[in-house]
């Protein structure tokens, strides 16, 4: 089924939408679960959390992209979920070394308080990574959107993964760079 099909069942409040949201985007959504939270029942969690949030937000929202949408849903609760379990200690996996690497970047962004601020801030990292080549914007997306670990990454784009840590390091000191000339670092 078509996503503005989809969509549109979500706005007619048909519940047969989530089985069809469901079944478009579950392993989706469970790849960007797991990557993140490294654990097959939260991510199958957070995957049942977003179609109920998706329910709630369609209408009044009207997404574009039904893929980016859910995406996005499903990473903002995976992030929650994380940070709730690990909130007392930061423990092993992935995670902690993608926040360390990009506090490198972005840790002045802390300041940014107002919701105005941080979609300037979206935008200008969006406008960035149209700037570095399709191959870095597809290795950093893969790594900081759907935290996926470089050995895979490397795999993917038929790269050695010392490659791909290499080029990781380049996109973010050129984004430590573009952020501080427009003065949000």
């Amino acid at each position: 089924m078509e996503d503005k099909q989809i969509i549109q069942l979500f706005c007619d409040r048909c519940e047969k939408a989530i089985s069809y949201i469901s079944k478009k985007y579950d392993k989706y959504c469970y790849s960007i679960a797991h990557n993140i939270l490294g654990n097959c029942e939260d991510a199958e969690e957070c995957v049942n959390d977003t179609w109920l949030k998706v329910w709630n937000l369609i209408p009044p929202t009207i997404p574009t992209y039904l893929r980016v949408f859910v995406g996005k849903i499903v990473r903002n609760l995976s992030f929650d979920k994380y940070r709730a379990s690990h909130s007392a200690k930061r423990g092993g996996g992935e995670m902690p070394m993608i926040l360390d690497e990009l506090s490198e970047v972005i840790a002045g962004s802390n300041d940014v308080e107002t919701e105005y601020e941080r979609k300037e801030l979206v935008a200008t990292i969006n406008e960035f990574l149209y700037s570095v080549s399709e191959r870095d914007r597809d290795i950093f997306v893969r790594r900081y959107f759907y935290v996926e670990d470089t050995a895979h990454i490397a795999k993917c784009n038929d790269i050695t993964e010392k490659n791909a840590l290499m080029i990781l390091s380049r996109v973010r000191s050129k984004l430590r760079l573009y952020l501080s000339e427009r003065e949000y670092i």
